[in-house]
């Protein structure tokens, strides 16, 4: 990533540990949660290698285009999947945004971590204003909307809040990465 080193860092910590914790998310008991939680550790994760600082590791040039592979065959599955959720949709944005940012980073001098005025300005902007947009929308979702029942157990793993703190997260992730593009 462009940029001083110690925001990538940030930003690696941030997308690691939501990647993880999507991760854990992944033992809820409903099937629908468990699909979205791991492909949404799939891109904590990679959002995380992504965003090492180029100082510290410049990955090969082969890298980008796995990158491009790996979140394509994301996105494909989100959009067969988006079929019986509409939540999907975001999931092919995402994956589909990783895409872009992996072929902008190949097609790049050196073949290392966007610079700036690389990618299509009229693409990043669009997929800049989605990602404002969904932050700014998960935010709200954040918000207490009531008291919950006293004594309603409900499993860490499937806190809607927790999993809407984690999709927060990597929008925002998501956002300072597309920043540097």
């Amino acid at each position: 990533m462009h940029g001083p080193a110690s925001t990538g860092w940030l930003l690696v910590a941030l997308c690691a540990a939501t990647g993880a914790y999507c991760l854990l998310r992944m033992r809820s008991a409903d099937e629908e949660r468990r699909r979205a939680a791991g492909g949404e550790a799939l891109m904590g994760f990679g959002m995380a290698v992504m965003a090492v600082p180029a100082a510290a590791f410049s990955p090969p040039g082969w890298a980008w285009a796995a990158y491009a592979v790996v979140f394509g065959t994301a996105a494909l599955r989100a959009l067969w999947a988006a079929r019986a959720s509409a939540h999907h949709l975001h999931h092919l944005v995402g994956a589909s945004a990783m895409v872009y940012m992996a072929v902008v980073m190949a097609a790049s001098p050196g073949a290392g971590h966007a610079h700036g005025g690389s990618g299509v300005p009229l693409l990043t902007g669009v997929l800049l204003l989605y990602f404002a947009g969904y932050v700014l929308a998960s935010g709200v979702r954040l918000l207490p909307a009531g008291a919950t029942a006293a004594g309603s157990a409900v499993a860490w793993s499937d806190r809607p809040e927790l999993a809407r703190a984690c999709r927060l997260s990597m929008g925002i992730g998501m956002l300072a990465m597309l920043l540097t593009m």
